[in-house]
């Protein structure tokens, strides 16, 4: 298979990018077996409004030298990267082209690259890469073959936007929910009046694509019903384009925080400092602080604290005075999971 002999490859040549005493930095290499020796753009300037695409004909002229038959078929991809302007996308890429002359050591591919009015500002040819972009196994799995080449500047007009609605906003855990799902116009604010394909996915389709394709109704809005297991995952919608998306959206659902704090001991001579365990639901890494009340209605925080990653913290109190002194865990928002407090405990001066 051609990636095992890429990477056979790559793993011959002297290892770059190597920490002393830790992992191998996430960095790869070009393709080995890939040159370019020119990419043309037959347009170096295109106007894209709305959800429409332009299409855009390349040609690229190069080799692949793997000598190997199963590679004939290679489609190869183009990437440009942003160098100015301000639209929502950082890079777009060709559609999988396809050799049309020569032969795979010196032939010519051919194909579109299709520019929507969110790449909206100025690009420049800085790559091409094996494909198929984002296919199966998540295409090559190296740099691209670097190659400085024209410039292409987009005015992009009516740009499309998702928004969403989360149906409760904060979603209990363990309960199932909704979302609805927008795409409106940047310029205008409304929907653009026509049922538009819109990919709705969880989890790995929000990273790697695939997502299943709805469509929303004229008003330019789709709601969705998720289960409770959804709920803990990444939920994502995004319009699409071979083969990229042109705009997105990407969320965690918020939950509540489930916060338990218990004191080893449930009175101290004052001054002694006493350990508070507790706990909240499917958290970890996260502030996590001990309020005493002061007065009869204000709270401060006299200790502070992260959750393990097994979920627990361990906080520490010290009774100031003689009598009954109320505290509780406080769990400032992290992440998806908003802020909450334990119940009110109380822990007895002597």
């Amino acid at each position: 298979m051609r990636i095992k002999r890429v990477l056979a490859a790559v793993l011959a040549a002297p290892l770059a990018g190597v920490m002393l005493g830790g992992a191998p930095a996430a960095q790869a290499a070009p393709d080995p077996f890939l040159t370019i020796s020119q990419v043309t753009l037959d347009r170096t300037s295109v106007a894209v409004s709305g959800l429409n695409t332009y299409p855009v004909n390349v040609t690229v002229k190069g080799g692949y030298h793997s000598g190997e038959p199963a590679d004939d078929g290679l489609v190869l991809n183009v990437l440009l990267k942003r160098t100015g302007g301000t639209g929502p996308r950082d890079s777009i890429v060709s559609a999988d082209l396809r050799r049309t002359a020569g032969t795979l050591a010196n032939g010519t591919w051919t194909g579109r690259l299709n520019v929507a009015s969110t790449a909206n500002g100025t690009f420049k040819v800085t790559g091409v890469m094996t494909g198929p972009y984002g296919g199966p196994g998540g295409g090559t799995p190296l740099d691209p073959t670097p190659y400085a080449g024209q410039t292409l500047t987009v005015k992009g007009t009516n740009l499309p936007r998702i928004t969403v609605s989360v149906n409760p906003k904060v979603v209990p855990w363990g309960k199932p929910y909704t979302i609805t799902w927008a795409v409106t116009n940047t310029a205008t604010g409304k929907p653009y009046g026509t049922r538009i394909p819109i990919g709705l996915g969880v989890d790995t389709p929000c990273a790697e694509g695939g997502s299943p394709l709805y469509r929303t109704g004229t008003n330019g809005l789709i709601t969705k019903s998720y289960t409770a297991a959804d709920g803990r995952m990444l939920n994502c919608a995004h319009l699409y384009t071979d083969p990229y998306y042109i705009a997105g959206q990407w969320l965690f659902v918020a939950h509540p925080a489930v916060v338990s704090a218990t004191p080893s001991k449930t009175s101290a001579p004052v001054g002694t400092v006493v350990p508070v365990n507790g706990s909240v639901y499917q958290v970890n890494s996260c502030p996590v602080h001990l309020q005493r009340l002061y007065g009869a209605s204000q709270w401060r925080t006299v200790n502070s604290g992260s959750v393990r990653q097994s979920g627990r913290f361990t906080l520490t109190a010290q009774p100031a005075y003689r009598g009954l002194i109320p505290y509780r865990a406080h769990f400032p928002t992290c992440g998806s999971v908003v802020a909450g407090f334990s119940k009110t405990f109380y822990l007895r001066g002597t």
